[in-house]
């Protein structure tokens, strides 16, 4: 796990520097504070250090897979060099070699803790799986030839490395060094055939006999190598290309796969001709003639039962008819055939058996199928072969991840009440058994807190996960797409890769996690505001409020400041704007009247059958915002959602909209330049160059106000492959038209001074802008109970209260003792309870006590911009502290984190940067390049939590959750899953009696007399280059802390003692012949010269 080196910052430095643009204004200004009046900050640079934790999700792009049938633990390596291990549920670690090459195979040591890997560029690597973090002990790399299959014998410290030129290299993985003893191709086939045999595509020994080592060529060439006698024993030829070989357990059989779609099956002793040539999945036909070829079979694995008939299992081998057809995974019992539909292709598969002996009955019990997208396991004891209930977050990618949030230390019922509405959207049909990865075990951490983290996904889909102790587990999936009618026919999308098309993604969400309220807002210019239930309920109409948002100069309209303001009047269903006199009658994504462009159509159409709602989150109330004049709606940049006030307020490019969700009805809806008042100084003329405003990353597409096609709408993930980045994450608009138009890019309710001076707190809404304006609205509520439902919400706004460079990233209140004030909220009730339950539990949480507003200055005000970061002092607007975060970059994502029991900003850059400030004084804690911006999907994804912790969509698949906090990193050795723990190796099978009488049983193979330098010589230097890994032997002894470690530090140092005892004991043995040597030569000397002169010596 890579660490970060801190750019530590001197305090007094920071200090000076942070507020040395701001001190001299500061001073003058009445509502500076005094030095004996500065808020005692208790962050400091140790505090923070940066590191990865734990990465989630399906591993991108698999290239290959292998399983350790001892300790239960299943390795799968990617096509970018990364590695992930999998054991119980909750045991997942992640590694990454440097090189970034394609890891094409895996081999495990099996029971010894430690795998090897070999990549594309032909290297090869030994990782230490004893250890939390698993390290590199030694790495081979070849210089002239190609791998292309690698073969490591239970139980041997020799591997066998097949190379393009069909040559077979051995190393020793103890000392990773390379043998002398190389098969050479030319000396394996001879004159079996006149040509090159193409590469080695597979390795293997006998399973009765390790001195018998089958070699397969590309081109159909079988052999099989005596190791002792160096010579080729027998040659199988095929005309048909070889994919896989497999064996029968006795050692007589071996089983081809071919590109032609055929197994053949060879006896041993008999090379002449194949024993057996089926085609599984090809048509036979009647006149005795060869069946049609088929596909290749990439795959066979041949397991045989005690029991009853053996398995084949083979992937590819359909007929080419079968054109578009799924994957298929092909199981061959006695005589039926089971073949097993894929939604992905087959990257490889793995039987699982009882036995890690190739020489026992296998036993075969599950197959592992790596696809490209997901991993299935299928129950092989069970009729109808079902499949397991994967226990690992691996469907994050699902439908595309559009955006991203995270919640640490959140209400502890929450992960619970979750869960158990969650437990019921479960599928049926899984095996019955426990889930066969099962090694490791879970972190020994102290960390407690409940982690929530939210997902929102192209289809509309909002997936709520528990991340608590740094583990991942989906908990409830919400489908918000089930409030709009669905597009029917030719023109629906055929599969979930075609990410242009998604009317329903979701752009960004707010929730409240003590109310359990959850407002979404959609490409679709469509906002759902969502209620928990426990409670399952039928909403007869949906609630639809439409609301028409404009530009100031709309192709040559007018301004019409005060139009739109008037509340929209409720019609269940579809409703109409408050220019329209009757109600919408077409479909929403139909075409409207010839005559005229679109105008007052939404997107989406809502459904008007009733829906039902499962217990979860239920809808409350939907809004849609609708076409102008033949523009399409500009898409929803910012959003929030208030349960204390009852409001939902949402911006764009044309202005903001306040919508009370209680009682139903538009509360304001106002263009950005009318939110200055008429005397402020930051007002802006309101710019609209006269021309057709085009969509950009997520709208809705207006096709040219053509009358024929469906209003369709990109989603974010369009951009997923798009590398480059514009240049503000807040706002949707193109650059040339944030010149023209401020979009709203963020809110934050809270409870304050609404003007300057004001003495009284009431209800605010902080509004910030992409030109870097924050302005002030306040709120005014009626009384709770009834009258809440019946009088209206006043709100008016008061103006600009400060102005920063680059756009409004977030913004947050302090109290006067630095003590973040959080939005107000009303605890989480059930709306579908009796009326004497909620009563019990409804009441208006207020934001702060009463206690701190006393003072001249009674709260702080935190903006954060992509530029710089501001605290000014309330009621007096002064701007008390100011830090310019950047100057070449901008800032992506900036949130008020509680860490160490104190408040700071947390910010990532688009350079990579992350950066820490405390508060209220804005002095840097921490700057660490750590992630340069490589697409979209991180600068849409990145987001932190409170705690010190954070996280990123790395891939399009793959969660990476990083800490910046240093207690984080002192503990994370004890938090992360242990994958080796010690268990016994199983007995090797019985040979039975008459095999040892009469021979039959297996042989063994003094591997280290033959590999050996002594007898091998020494491999040509030039061939690979030894590279020694920073693991070194030292991470293979020190096993990690705990109780595991402890024990697995006892049994290598026990092994270790076996091993110096054995070595003294052949030291003496070798000590005691060696003098009965020199004896006999020296008795042997007297003899010959005892009578001779001394002149005749």
């Amino acid at each position: 796990m890579k660490k970060f080196n801190i750019r530590k910052v001197l305090d007094g430095l920071t200090a000076a520097s942070s507020s040395s643009s701001s001190s001299s204004s500061a001073t003058a200004q009445p509502g500076a504070p005094r030095e004996n009046d500065v808020i005692q900050e208790t962050l400091q640079s140790e505090h923070f250090q940066l590191c990865k934790t734990v990465r989630h999700g399906f591993p991108y792009q698999p290239s290959s897979m292998a399983f350790d049938p001892v300790q239960k633990i299943l390795a799968i390596g990617t096509q970018a060099g990364a590695m992930r291990l999998f054991g119980r549920a909750g045991v997942e670690c992640y590694c990454q070699h440097e090189s970034g090459a394609a890891v094409i195979q895996l081999q495990f040591l099996i029971n010894e803790g430690a795998l090897v890997s070999a990549l594309a560029d032909d290297s090869i690597h030994l990782w230490n799986l004893r250890q939390k973090i698993p390290a590199i002990l030694h790495s081979l790399k070849f210089s002239r030839e190609r791998i292309t299959y690698c073969h490591l014998p239970f139980q041997s410290k020799w591997l066998y490395i097949g190379t393009e030129r069909g040559n077979i290299h051995i190393v020793n993985v103890e000392s990773f060094t390379l043998s002398g003893y190389v098969i050479m191709w030319n000396k394996a086939i001879e004159l079996s055939t006149k040509t090159h045999p193409g590469p080695v595509v597979h390795i293997s020994d006998n399973p009765m006999d390790e001195g018998k080592l089958l070699i397969g060529f590309e081109c159909g060439v079988v052999v099989l190598w005596d190791l002792k006698c160096k010579k080729a024993d027998y040659r199988y030829n095929y005309d048909e290309a070889i994919h896989s070989v497999a064996w029968h357990h006795e050692g007589k059989q071996f089983v081809c796969s071919h590109s032609d779609g055929t197994l053949t099956t060879w006896n041993v002793r008999a090379p002449a001709k194949a024993a057996q040539i089926i085609t599984p999945h090809g048509k036979q036909p009647k006149d005795g003639k060869k069946p049609e070829p088929c596909k290749p079979i990439l795959k066979v694995e041949y397991k045989t039962t005690r029991a009853g008939d053996p398995f084949h299992v083979l992937s590819g081998g359909l007929s080419y008819d079968t054109v578009g057809r799924r994957a298929c995974l092909t199981v061959m019992h006695g005589k039926s055939t089971a073949v097993l539909e894929m939604d992905y292709p087959i990257v490889d598969f793995l039987t699982l058996c009882e036995t890690p002996y190739p020489n026992d009955f296998q036993e075969p019990y599950a197959v592992v199928v790596l696809l490209e997208k997901d991993l299935v396991v299928i129950d092989l004891g069970q009729i109808g072969y079902p499949i397991f209930e994967n226990p690992y977050p691996l469907t994050i990618h699902e439908s595309p991840v559009t955006c991203c949030e995270y919640f640490a230390d959140c209400p502890a019922e929450l992960i619970p009440a979750l869960y158990s509405v969650g437990s019921r959207q479960k599928r049926q049909g899984y095996s019955k058994k426990e889930w066969p990865i099962s090694g490791g075990n879970w972190g020994q951490g102290t960390q407690s807190y409940p982690e929530i983290i939210i997902t929102g996904h192209a289809d509309g889909s909002i997936k709520f996960w528990d991340a608590s102790a740094f583990m991942l587990q989906v908990l409830y999936k919400l489908k918000t797409a089930k409030v709009f009618e669905r597009a029917r026919g030719k023109e629906e999308k055929p599969s979930a890769d075609i990410v242009e098309e998604d009317p329903f993604a979701i752009q960004t969400l707010s929730w409240c996690p003590e109310s359990r309220m959850l407002c979404v807002a959609g490409v679709s210019a469509h906002v759902i505001a969502y209620r928990f239930s426990k409670q399952e309920i039928t909403t007869e109409e949906v609630q639809l409020l439409e609301v028409r948002m404009q530009g100031e100069f709309n192709d040559g309209d007018s301004p019409d400041p005060g139009g739109d303001q008037t509340p929209t009047q409720l019609t269940p269903g579809a409703s109409s704007s408050p220019q329209e006199s009757e109600p919408l009658a077409q479909p929403s994504t139909g075409s409207n009247s010839s005559d005229g462009p679109r105008d007052n159509i939404p997107c989406l159409q809502v459904r008007s059958s009733p829906l039902k709602q499962s217990p979860g989150y239920q809808v409350e109330l939907v809004i849609q915002l609708v076409w102008v004049s033949g523009e399409p709606p500009q898409p929803i940049t910012s959003l929030a959602i208030n349960s204390s006030y009852g409001l939902v307020v949402f911006g764009n490019s044309n202005g903001l909209a306040v919508v009370d969700y209680l009682q139903k009805t538009l509360l304001l809806n106002m263009g950005t330049s009318e939110l200055y008042s008429p005397s402020d100084p930051y007002q802006r003329q309101p710019r609209s160059p006269r021309k057709q405003r085009q969509p950009s990353g997520a709208l809705c597409d207006s096709n040219d106000g053509s009358n024929t096609s469906e209003d369709r709408c990109k989603s974010p993930t369009s951009d997923a492959k798009d590398n480059s980045f514009t240049r503000s994450r807040s706002s949707s608009v193109t650059s040339i038209d944030r010149e023209s138009r401020e979009a709203i890019s963020s809110f934050h309710f809270c409870e304050s001074y609404p003007r300057k001076n004001d003495s009284v707190i009431s209800p605010c809404l902080l509004v910030g802008t992409t030109q870097g304006t924050v302005m002030m609205v306040a709120l005014s509520l009626p009384p709770g109970g009834d009258q809440r439902l019946q009088q209206p919400v006043g709100i008016s706004s008061c103006g600009t209260l400060v102005s920063l460079k680059g756009g409004i990233l977030t913004m947050a209140l302090l109290d006067s003792t630095g003590t973040l004030l959080p939005p107000s909220y009303e605890p989480w009730y059930d709306p579908n309870a009796s009326d004497e339950e909620k009563e019990k539990t409804r009441r208006r949480r207020p934001a702060s006590p009463p206690s701190s507003q006393e003072g001249p200055e009674s709260q702080f005000a935190v903006l954060c911009s992509e530029k710089q970061a501001k605290v000014v002092a309330m009621p007096s607007h002064t701007r008390i502290y100011k830090h310019n975060i950047t100057e070449s970059s901008f800032v992506l994502r900036a949130d008020v984190v509680v860490m160490a029991g104190a408040n700071c900003i947390a910010c990532f850059c688009a350079n990579g940067h992350i950066m820490t400030l405390s508060l209220p004084s804005l002095r840097p804690l921490l700057d660490v390049n750590y992630l340069p911006l490589t697409d979209m999907r991180i600068a849409r994804t990145f987001c932190f939590s409170n705690l010190g912790q954070a996280l990123y969509l790395t891939s399009a698949t793959e969660i990476q959750r990083i800490t910046y906090s240093q207690e984080t990193c002192d503990n994370l050795q004890e938090m992360l899953s242990e994958l080796f723990t010690p268990v016994e190796t199983p007995e090797a099978p019985n040979r039975g009696f008459f095999k040892g009488l009469f021979g039959g049983g297996a042989q063994s193979l003094d591997r280290e007399d033959l590999f050996g330098e002594t007898t091998a010589g020494k491999a040509s230097r030039s061939l690979a280059q030894h590279i020694p890994g920073p693991g070194g032997m030292e991470g293979m002894k020190g096993a990690a802390s705990g109780v595991v470690g402890d024990l697995a530090r006892a049994r290598i140092a026990l092994d270790e003692r076996g091993q110096k005892l054995g070595e003294l004991e052949e030291r003496t043995a070798a000590m005691m012949s060696s003098a009965e040597s020199f004896s006999k030569h020296a008795h042997d000397m007297m003899l010959k010269y005892k009578d001779k002169k001394w002149y005749q010596l």
